[in-house]
């Protein structure tokens, strides 16, 4: 004779396991936009921020700690949005230069490489 179990799981379970299949479905688009980011770095940005430095202005480089010091609105993908759309000081606004979907790529490309130290 064969017992069948039952498992039944409460909202929370099932919360998190829809978060987690997000999570996992999104995550080969968002690996695919970084790539896209490196590619608007590399040709847009690595002249003055190679390896996330900064020729003009040495002490804003593209390191997390620097951004936080420096970015209006902190730290967030939103703030690098907005400051490679609309230029700041010596940088150029790249919004005319570079469509929506390019700015968050490369804007997605700069918040990954500060925050989990891959400049160096």
């Amino acid at each position: 004779m064969r017992q069948s179990t039952k498992v039944e799981m409460n909202m929370g379970n099932k919360i998190a396991a829809a978060l987690m299949a997000s999570a996992i479905a999104i995550s080969p688009v968002f690996a695919a936009d970084l790539e896209n980011g490196a590619q608007v770095f590399a040709g847009n940005c690595a002249a003055c921020h190679a390896g996330g430095n900064n020729v003009i202005q040495p002490e804003k480089t593209l390191r997390k700690e620097a951004l936080e010091q420096y970015l209006e609105g902190g730290l967030k993908e939103s703030s690098i949005i907005y400051q490679v759309t609309n230029g700041k000081n010596a940088m150029p606004a790249f919004g005319g230069r570079l469509d929506e979907e390019e700015i968050k790529d490369v804007a997605a490309y700069v918040f990954d490489q500060s925050t989990n130290a891959k400049w160096d």
